[in-house]
């Protein structure tokens, strides 16, 4: 029996781990996308990022209510298939709608394709709350919590990281430098990879056992999961979190894409690539030490260290460039880089520690951190028009800002300090 459950147990961690490398693979197309778009209208760059996590912010607590109700399996079914909805939507974006005016915007006529792509972005996010709201708490309580949890949940990010790195990178190579014949058919084949992963997703999802630790059970919920301290703290954490996370690679994309010389928009891929890349091996990393270093001591480590790379950046003259084929690339890229090194444990950090001790308020706990996802979207905006209103540097303020209230989470917001409510 206890061999048939660890059986059980491991396709259900694998499963997990897969769901969550298509949910990097799907989010880290709106930026680059968005460099399409911002060459059609320069406001634009942000807002299918913007879109896309938008869709937390509606979606995050009635995720939360369908895992209690139906369970992590159909609700990770629905939202796969509203992934290939979505995905779908932004590839008729590059067939339709191009020479249709819907509106005008400071005098400049908005077609109807860039509706199209937007509602498409929409639904995508939809479909990654869902997916992000079954997959974090799973692997969370697969793990048995504690550090162990953190430890597949740092796992399954890194093949997360390893999927976000590769949709950039693509869209790089496919678009190479924007130019105004630039268009969403240009990374058409990068929403038909995405559609065919969803599909073998969903394969894999109606074939496989995924335990329901509440299924069958008449629980009853006297609080909320936000009457415990330390998780409405880290819901704020992780909508800092998110913003960051998000806001370094978009932003220095867009700043070296703007750059102008030939194949700018590829290198620019290649940088945020890299971030993501990077990501990967810190993930790597905390999922090898989580089960003897505690969650809180890495927070503190990684949060402390990426403000440090980050105020590097700001500091650091842009006149200090490194050669990177054949064009000079400011140092100050490559320390913003590195800081994915750092931002990349933080996800699974921020959620493990928010829910630790939560019990049968765990998956209403996830409904709201997904709602407060949405910080990907806002945050990363306003970096945006920071960035226009001064320069793309001065935006990475807003950064310092955010990772300095994720230190202040890791050493004191983090403690469960209402250990008296009852969870089970």
């Amino acid at each position: 029996m206890t061999q048939t459950k660890n059986k059980g147990n491991l396709i259900a961690i694998i499963t997990m781990c897969f769901i969550f490398a298509m949910i990097s693979f799907v989010t880290n197309m709106a930026a680059p996308f968005g460099t399409i778009w911002e060459n059609k209208y320069e406001w634009a760059g942000m807002l299918g990022n913007m879109m896309n996590f938008a869709a937390y912010l509606f979606m995050g607590i009635p995720a939360g209510k369908m895992l209690v109700k139906i369970g992590y399996k159909k609700t990770a079914v629905i939202a796969l298939i509203t992934g290939i909805v979505g995905l779908s939507v932004q590839y008729l974006s590059s067939l339709v709608g191009a020479g249709t005016q819907v509106f005008t915007y400071n005098s400049q006529p908005i077609a109807l394709n860039l509706i199209i792509y937007l509602l498409g972005a929409f639904i995508c996010g939809f479909c990654v709350c869902m997916l992000n709201t079954v997959v974090n708490p799973m692997l969370n309580i697969l793990g048995g919590s504690g550090n162990k949890g953190n430890q597949l949940i740092q796992i399954g990010g890194t093949l997360n990281s390893l999927t976000g790195t590769s949709t950039p990178l693509l869209a790089g190579l496919l678009v190479g430098t924007v130019t105004a014949k630039t268009s969403m058919s240009d990374v058409a084949p990068l929403l038909f990879i995405g559609i065919a992963v969803f599909v073998i997703s969903l394969i894999i999802i109606l074939r496989v056992d995924i335990p329901e630790p509440r299924a069958n059970k008449q629980i009853k919920y006297e609080r909320s999961p936000l009457a415990f301290r330390h998780c409405l703290l880290g819901i704020i954490a992780i909508f800092c979190y998110v913003g960051s996370e998000v806001g370094i690679p978009a932003q220095l994309n867009f700043y070296i894409s703007n750059m102008g010389f030939v194949g700018s928009a590829a290198i620019g891929g290649s940088f945020a690539a890299a971030y993501w890349g990077i990501m990967m091996i810190g993930r790597a990393c905390s999922s090898a030490i989580s089960g003897k270093i505690s969650t809180r001591m890495q927070m503190i480590i990684v949060s402390s260290a990426a403000i440090i790379l980050v105020l590097i950046a700001i500091f650091l003259p842009e006149s200090v460039a490194i050669n990177f084929k054949g064009n000079p690339i400011p140092a100050k890229c490559f320390f913003l880089v590195a800081v994915g090194l750092f931002m990349s444990i933080m996800w699974g950090g921020i959620f493990n520690l928010s829910v630790e001790g939560l019990g049968k308020y765990t998956e209403a706990a996830s409904g709201l951190f997904m709602t407060m996802v949405v910080g990907g979207g806002i945050m990363p905006l306003l970096q945006d028009f920071i960035a226009k209103a001064t320069t793309h540097i001065t935006s990475y303020w807003l950064v310092v800002a955010m990772l300095g209230y994720i230190l202040f989470y890791s050493i004191i917001g983090c403690k469960n300090v209402n250990k008296d409510i009852p969870v089970d």
